[in-house]
């Protein structure tokens, strides 16, 4: 008899995607803000940002950073395998 539920490990791939794809949408929106900045607000991101060094230049290290530090949330999320208590 075929169960409805899906196994521990369709769940555990299922929470995966659910996560990437959100960690995917917030980068986004932070990148999103970047490119608005830029594009209709220059003398904005001419301005001085951290160490001296303008906003532009500031921005774009923080979103490096920014996905760096995402991509390591993500290892440390997804790294749980599934549990006997997921299976049923």
């Amino acid at each position: 008899m075929a169960e409805d539920r899906p196994s521990a490990f369709e769940a555990y791939e299922r929470r995966k995607v659910r996560l990437g794809v959100r960690l995917t949408l917030l980068y986004a929106a932070v990148y999103a803000g970047f490119v608005v900045l830029n594009v209709f607000f220059p003398p904005i991101i001419q301005k001085s940002g951290l160490f001296g060094l303008n906003l532009a230049l500031t921005y774009g290290l923080g979103l490096i950073i920014l996905a760096v530090v995402l991509a390591l949330l993500y290892n440390w999320l997804c790294g749980v395998p599934p549990t006997e208590r997921e299976e049923g």
